[in-house]
């Protein structure tokens, strides 16, 4: 490709409304333009790192032996109601009507459609195991669209379908997706880290995430530095305490706090560390009738270390609170007769269920409201003051430090971004779909499926993320729009400049590099300047000078300074470098 038969549109300051690094250069790069909120057309340049990545995704998938197919964007409610989740998705769905008022969806993911393929073509045993995966646009209504193409509402995914006959076969086709995910995240040359993840609204119950890792990343990727241990925040376990309980050293004092509501105010007025307090989380559950009104409310007290925060899927998880609510002010005061910021678990006026986290069933000589505005207890301990805990959870998030769950150290953390996600599903749409097979028995068997997705037009906006610099882009060579610029210097003025650099570029063509030779004229610093924003990896600059002592120059755009190196030498280092 040369540069003047190509598109290329660069800026020197970013849009206003460009929060992260990735949204900033892609749109100074040219790759991406905005056409409303969350929604992007992908320019020439953006959209040849986008086919590259499916390109890749497309042959790991064949290998591991998934079939291509392409489901509609726009899908009837009818499937989406035979699982319930046409109402369950909530507004994150966009639902439309066509002309005779019958319900549609633009499709987020495609689970309904793929099982009602299977269920009308998949008939017997011998048809199984199956993988069906598209590369497909899909929408998701975002609240707040924000990043870019990191949280847009349009998007393009690759999502995977697997269809077994037992959870054991299941669990094979889930291992060989699992495996093929790994080779396509080491073929784009990012670091990435594939942790153990909570299932969330798709629904099974064995799931991993592919986290690119960032500074910026929205998540935090949890994993022991001295074994293979890695889960997401939502799933990491903190273990229990494996000290005992100390014993009790102090009576339990209501003590003055005035005007301090918060555990890390009170540690500070009291002279004490915030380890000490224990912070106290009311919530709700509802019962509802047939009609939908709520004929019974349960109120639940949630007892956490003051410097832990409540992991709100664990809790999620617990008998009873997997449709939790915050409780109300007036749910809060008809329990505990004070208003928050001073509650606690002792002298309640109405019972309620007490869940206590595993720090803190270990405690003693701890602190809390009083519930009474203005005064905390100190000095507070299990068995002398209220009854040893009954119901004690994990309810946290874990912190750097905590125990591994494999027992193999300890943990840190450290941001990522989600790219991709693998789903044992179980029977949960098959059963909802009736979506069964004949077994070897003769006897019908609902399907086992499996779903897997990568976020494409993400990927590229991770790897920014992960790969850049004050001049621009990084990219890595499997992502790259141009795997190798040429930049002859006045080709107009020295012809033997531009002989060299025609040359080199039919040599790159004929050995199969995906080059773009800079045949625009613009002066050195500005076509450097735009390379280096672009991010293309490697760069030959041929100038004239150079030239007359048979040189030309390279420079890999992680590199400071550039290298001079023989003419009849630089197509084998092109080709060393790319091979490495």
């Amino acid at each position: 490709m040369k540069a003047s038969q190509f598109f290329i549109s660069t800026l020197k300051e970013a849009p206003a409304d460009a929060e992260v690094v990735s949204h900033k250069l892609m749109m100074r790069a040219g790759m991406i333009k905005k056409l409303g909120a969350g929604i992007y057309s992908l320019m020439p340049m953006g959209l040849r790192v986008v086919r590259k990545a499916e390109q890749i995704v497309r042959e790991e998938m064949n290998r591991a032996g998934a079939v291509e197919l392409s489901m509609p964007v726009v899908q009837p409610a009818e499937l989406w109601q035979e699982t319930g989740r046409f109402a369950d998705m909530g507004p994150e769905m966009l639902r439309i009507k066509d002309r005779h008022g019958r319900d549609f969806v633009i499709q987020p993911t495609s689970e309904e459609v793929v099982t009602d393929i299977a269920r009308q073509e998949i008939k017997s045993y011998k048809q199984l195991p199956k993988n069906f995966y598209q590369i497909q646009t899909k929408f998701r209504d975002e609240r707040r669209p924000r990043f870019g193409l990191m949280r847009g509402r349009e998007f393009i995914m690759k999502d995977a379908y697997s269809f077994d006959r037992d959870p054991a076969a299941a669990k094979a086709s889930y291992d060989i997706m699992a495996q093929a995910y790994r080779r396509i995240f080491d073929r784009f040359g990012l670091t990435y880290r594939a942790v153990a993840a909570d299932s969330g609204a798709i629904g099974g119950d064995l799931s991993e995430e592919f986290q690119v890792i960032a500074a910026t990343g929205e998540d935090a990727i949890v994993y022991c530095p001295t074994s293979d241990y890695a889960a997401n925040m939502e799933k990491a376990e903190a273990l229990s305490p494996v000290a005992p309980r100390p014993a009790a050293t102090q009576a339990m004092i209501q003590t003055a706090t005035p005007g301090k509501s918060t555990c890390a105010e009170v540690a500070e007025l009291l002279g004490v560390t915030l380890q000490q307090t224990v912070k106290s989380l009311v919530l709700a559950t509802d019962t509802f009738n047939k009609e939908g009104e709520i004929v019974k409310t349960k109120v639940w007290l949630l007892l956490l270390r003051g410097d832990h925060d409540m992991n709100e899927v664990k809790v999620g998880k617990l008998p009873g609170l997997a449709a939790f609510r915050f409780a109300t002010l007036t749910e809060i005061e008809d329990h505990f007769g004070c208003k928050p910021g001073y509650l606690g678990p002792i002298g309640l006026k109405q019972p309620l269920s007490i869940v206590v986290d595993r720090d803190v069933a270990v405690m003693s000589d701890w602190i809390c409201g009083a519930n009474t505005p203005d005064f905390h207890f100190t000095g507070v301990n299990w068995l002398r003051d209220l009854p040893e805990p009954v119901l004690v959870a994990d309810l946290r998030n874990v912190v750097a430090g905590d125990a591994s769950p494999d027992g193999q150290g300890v943990l840190a953390i450290e941001r990522g971004i989600e790219v991709g996600h693998v789903f044992y599903l179980g029977t949960k749409y098959s059963q909802a779909m009736n979506a069964t097979f004949l077994d070897v028995n003769g006897k019908p068997q609902f399907m086992e499926m499996g779903c897997y997705g990568i976020g494409i037009t993400r990927l590229p906006a991770a790897a920014i993320e992960q790969n850049h610099d004050e001049r621009g882009i990084i990219w890595p060579d499997a992502l790259a729009p141009f795997t190798v610029v040429l930049c002859p210097i006045g080709p107009d003025r020295f012809p033997d400049v531009k002989a060299a650099a025609d040359k080199l570029y039919g040599e790159l063509l004929g050995a199969g590099v995906d080059v773009i030779l800079d045949d625009r004229g613009e002066r050195p610093g500005a076509m450097f300047a735009d390379w280096e924003l672009i991010g293309v990896p490697h760069r030959v600059t041929i100038g004239d000078r150079g030239l007359k002592e048979g040189q030309v120059e390279y420079q890999h755009r992680r590199e400071s300074a550039a290298t001079s190196v023989s003419v009849t030498e630089i197509m084998g280092l092109i080709q060393s470098k790319l091979a490495a």
